[in-house]
């Protein structure tokens, strides 16, 4: 006796691998537009924020930002003082830092809460508000 051919498994298949493919499309519009992770490194925040601390980091709290530029093509808040902020280093390099002081030209202020272990605006001057990455929403 001949087995029947079974039905639907090519549209079960179907609709999983498009659900997968939504999910990891979903990550990455989040990833790269509105929320990151980042792992810290040095002592520059310390005690706020230890090395090895894992920061939730807020791509949109400021605004959206242009891909692939520093510029900003809509903003709707500036950083305040006290705010943990991740930024482009004049050099290029990524930076957890607390505002300290705005100042005009959409111009900050950024220094680590440990001055004996930062390097940040003492030594490179005022940060621009485009090179804000994003807010630390979350520290753990």
């Amino acid at each position: 006796m001949e087995e029947a051919p079974r039905r639907g498994l090519g549209k079960k298949a179907g609709h999983t691998g498009k659900a997968i493919i939504g999910a990891f499309a979903a990550a990455l519009i989040i990833k790269f537009f509105l929320f990151d992770f980042m792992i810290t490194e040095g002592l520059s925040m310390s005690p706020a924020i230890e090395p090895g601390a894992l920061l939730l980091v807020c791509k949109v709290f400021y605004g959206i930002r242009k891909p692939g530029s520093g510029a900003y093509l809509v903003r709707w808040k500036a950083p305040r003082e006290g705010d943990v902020v991740v930024f482009y280093t004049p050099l290029g390099e990524i930076a957890v830092k607390r505002c300290e002081e705005l100042l005009p030209g959409n111009m900050f202020l950024a220094l680590g809460d440990n001055q004996d272990h930062s390097y940040d605006s003492r030594n490179y001057g005022p940060v621009s508000n485009d090179s804000i990455i994003g807010k630390v929403l979350g520290i753990k």
